[in-house]
C-alpha cells in the first residue's frame, strides 16, 4: 500500500498504527516520525499540490478537515478521483475510532483494533490519576497571542485538562476556539498558564513574552511562577500524541 497523508495528525495516526513506513509522502508540517522526514512534502495543509500527490500514485489519501479551508483538498481528490478518507478527530474518542477507520481502510482491521485497545488503555490510565487528585488547577491554554485564541469547551484540551486532574478555564465557552483578551483572562485568574502556540516551537517562546503583559503581575499563576511553556505538538493537534501531552501535563500539575 502507498499511503499519502495532507496533516500532521494524520500522520502521527499511521505511526501509532505501526504502518509509517507506507507513507510515500507527506504535508510540509508533518514532523514526526523521524523517518517521515525523508519523504517528499506536498506543500502545506491548506495548499497542498495535488499534482504532486497524484504523481506519488497513492493506493489511499488521509485527507483532514481539522483546519478551516482543507475542503478544497477534498474537492480536489474527489476531482482526480485519488482514493481518499478524510478524517476531523474533536476528541480522544474521535481519535480512537479513526484509529479503527484508517487500519479498516488499509485492510488491516486487527492492527486498527490493537492499536485502539493501546490508545484507549493509556487515557483510562492517566485519567483514573487524575480523577483522584485532592487539588484540580483551573488551566488556561493560549493557542496563539496576538490576537489571543484559547480552546473553549468543545475541544480535546478541555477533556485533556479534566482527565489529568485539572479544568479549562474557558470551559464554560461553548466553542472549539475562543478568540478574547488579556483581560478576560487576568479576570479569571487561572493557576496555571499553559503556552502552546500553534507552528511555534517551544524553545522560541520566552516566560518574559507572558510576565510583561499588562496587569498579569496579579495573576496567581505569575506569582507562583507556574507558567508552562509547552511542546504544541503534544497538544495542538489532534492525534494519539495527545497521551504523550496527557502524560506529562499530569506529571507537571501533580508532581
Amino acid at each position: 500500500m502507498r499511503v499519502v497523508s495532507l496533516c500532521p495528525s494524520n500522520t502521527e495516526i499511521m505511526e501509532f498504527l505501526g504502518l509509517a513506513h507506507l507513507l510515500v509522502g507527506v504535508d510540509d508540517f508533518s514532523d514526526w516520525p523521524e523517518s517521515i522526514k525523508r519523504l517528499p512534502k506536498l506543500g502545506p495543509d491548506l495548499s497542498i499540490d495535488l499534482d504532486l500527490v497524484q504523481q506519488l500514485k497513492p493506493d489511499l489519501v488521509l485527507a483532514s478537515l481539522s483546519v478551516p479551508g482543507m475542503e478544497k483538498n477534498v474537492e480536489g481528490l474527489k476531482e482526480l478521483g485519488l482514493p481518499y478518507i478524510v478524517l476531523n478527530p474533536q476528541s480522544f474518542a474521535d481519535i480512537e475510532k479513526d484509529l479503527l477507520i484508517t487500519a479498516e481502510a488499509l485492510q488491516m482491521p486487527e492492527r486498527g483494533k490493537e492499536a485502539a485497545r493501546e490508545f484507549r488503555s493509556r487515557f483510562e490510565e492517566t485519567k483514573a490519576k487524575g480523577s483522584q487528585a485532592v487539588y484540580w488547577p483551573r488551566l488556561y491554554w493560549e493557542w496563539w497571542p496576538k490576537p489571543v485564541f484559547t480552546p473553549g469547551n468543545i475541544n480535546w484540551l478541555t477533556e485533556l485538562s479534566e482527565a489529568a486532574g485539572a479544568e479549562n478555564a474557558f470551559k464554560d465557552v461553548e466553542l472549539a476556539s475562543v478568540q478574547t483578551d488579556w483581560d478576560d483572562v487576568r479576570s479569571r485568574n487561572p493557576d496555571y498558564i499553559c503556552i502552546a502556540w500553534v507552528g511555534v516551537s517551544r524553545q522560541k517562546v520566552k516566560k518574559e513574552q507572558i510576565t510583561k503583559r499588562p496587569g498579569w503581575e496579579e495573576l496567581d499563576a505569575v506569582k507562583k511562577d507556574r507558567i508552562l511553556i509547552l511542546e504544541e505538538e503534544l497538544f495542538c493537534r489532534p492525534s494519539p500524541r495527545l497521551l504523550d501531552g496527557l502524560e506529562k501535563l499530569y506529571g507537571l500539575i501533580h508532581s
